[in-house]
């Protein structure tokens, strides 16, 4: 049979072939979609209403979270129902002598099966990090523990991952991949990125051991070792994170600090041990100034200062003698860490216009010459 000089044979051999092979499979395969379906449909169908009822009655939205997984987890589990029978409707028949588990069709489907387990622990990681953040809320509302904003939701990232690793590991178990192999071989790759990147996992193991000791937190003021020129010396750590630490100076600069390096110098944190801290304040004198009067108009200049406490009293000591000084030093207690700056301002101006009031004279550098009148010496020629 010839068209237009082509031979049709081929071609008609062909379309018989196709209606030979899909002929007995359709009514099969058009069930199993119509019927799949129906199932997805009506499963959402229910769980919407249950949800919707759920969240009438509770006020937390952790039930909600449940039925929503739940919802996936079904309308996952009804797609690889159905691509698992229509695989083996689809695929043809390899014979009886085939054996049990090397057949195409069990294989496909153990694939698909394999796949659907993997992916239905994307809603129960998710369900899992919805009561872990539960949890967390608790915590933080209790405001009793070491963990904070910082640690949670690492241990909540870690936990899902570790949910989503055991499906994996399922799905492996299930298609009957051996597993010990690959696990020696990410031993082996483990070793290599240890080696090639051990700064990056130094900083990693040293933000780990930040957030279990907690030398500062979020929103504490620390001192900075290499702040810009220039630029202010201390700051508040606005983010803890696994590789570094973010701190903004009063510049508004943030100085992301590794982490190792952090866990290698000691920490100066000003507002850990609480809101009030001691403050001292380096002053000087010359010596003909009257050392007590000078140390009462200091006490004086500290307590009009709003932020300086009443009690402990302010007090002032003699720290040592320079070339053309006495050096005073004023300690006070102020009420907020943060206004250290401001109040050692405040009091530095308000002491220097006292002394200039009362004579309090501020040293500085002298220098005394004596002159001797007389005849100059006269010098022997040769030296003698």
């Amino acid at each position: 049979m010839e068209f237009l000089g082509f031979d049709l044979i081929p071609l008609q051999e062909w379309w018989d072939g196709v209606v030979d092979y899909v002929g007995p499979r359709l009514l099969p395969s058009l069930g199993v979609v119509v019927l799949a379906g129906l199932l997805y449909l009506v499963a959402g169908w229910v769980l919407r209403r249950v949800e919707r009822r759920l969240a009438k009655r509770t006020k937390t939205d952790l039930d909600d979270q449940f039925v929503r997984s739940l919802r996936k987890a079904i309308r996952l589990t009804v797609v690889a129902w159905a691509v698992s029978q229509l695989v083996v409707e689809g695929m043809p028949v390899t014979g009886a002598e085939a054996v049990e588990g090397t057949d195409p069709a069990i294989r496909a489907q153990q694939w698909v099966w394999g796949v659907w387990m993997v992916l239905i622990f994307i809603p129960v990681s998710n369900f899992v990090g919805q009561l872990l953040r539960v949890f967390e809320g608790r915590i933080m509302a209790r405001n009793d523990t070491a963990l904070d904003e910082t640690a949670l939701p690492m241990v909540n990232r870690f936990v899902r991952v570790l949910v989503m690793a055991l499906g994996v590991l399922l799905a492996m178990s299930h298609l009957g991949l051996e597993i010990a192999p690959l696990l020696a071989g990410a031993g082996v790759v483990g070793l290599a990125l240890s080696l090639a990147a051990k700064d990056t996992l130094s900083n990693l193991i040293a933000g780990v051991l930040l957030i279990m000791d907690r030398p500062f937190q979020v929103g504490d003021r620390i001192e900075l070792w290499n702040a810009p020129n220039e630029t202010g010396t201390w700051g508040d750590v606005i983010e803890i994170g696994i590789r570094a630490t973010k701190i903004r100076n009063p510049d508004n600069l943030v100085v992301v600090v590794p982490n190792n390096e952090i866990m290698q110098r000691d920490i100066i944190n000003y507002t850990m041990s609480g809101q009030d801290i001691r403050l001292r304040i380096p002053f000087s004198v010359a010596y003909e100034a009257d050392i007590e009067r000078a140390k009462v108009l200091l006490i004086q200049a500290a307590l009009e200062v709003e932020g300086v406490k009443p009690e402990p009293k302010p007090i002032v000591i003699v720290r040592g003698f320079g070339p053309s000084e006495v050096n005073l030093q004023l300690r006070v207690w102020i009420l907020e860490a943060r206004n250290r700056r401001r109040i050692a301002d405040e009091i530095t101006g308000i002491a220097l216009g006292a002394f200039a009031r009362d004579g309090v004279e501020i040293p500085y550098p002298k220098r005394e010459l004596y002159i001797r009148q007389g005849e100059a010496p006269q010098l022997l020629p040769g030296g003698e």
